[in-house]
């Protein structure tokens, strides 16, 4: 059992910089694959990057490619989502989810546990 709790969103200008984070709570946090996931309004949720529990492999979003950066510190039970060069389009709830998987997971549907949403809104 995982309970996961975010912070750090907000309200930034366009070309501004966020971070998340995700911190975690549970036995054998380390052992789980970490994403990240948002969803604007009217629109689905969709991937953003995800981490494998060794932090050894990274997948990204094509929208955030070069601009997000997901760290993990396993000894925190913290995930980070640094977000630079914020464009007004990245608006949205993010979340973060965890499961434990052989195969690191872009879709939403394949984790487990959830945390409770931060909005990130970029302004113009």
């Amino acid at each position: 059992q995982v309970q996961l709790v975010q912070s750090g969103g907000g309200l930034v200008q366009a070309g501004g910089s966020l971070r998340l984070s995700c911190a975690a709570s549970g036995r054998t946090f380390s052992t789980y694959d970490v994403g990240w996931f948002r969803q604007a309004p009217g629109k689905e949720r969709e991937f953003v990057a995800a981490i494998r529990w060794t932090g050894g492999r990274t997948v990204y979003a094509d929208s955030v490619k070069g601009r997000f950066t997901i760290s993990r510190d396993n000894a925190q039970n913290t995930v980070f989502l640094q977000m630079n060069s914020l464009k007004p389009e990245d608006t949205a709830v993010y979340s973060c989810a965890a499961v434990i998987t052989s195969v690191i997971q872009t879709t939403p549907p394949l984790y487990r546990y959830w945390g409770q949403g931060t909005q990130v809104t970029v302004s113009s």
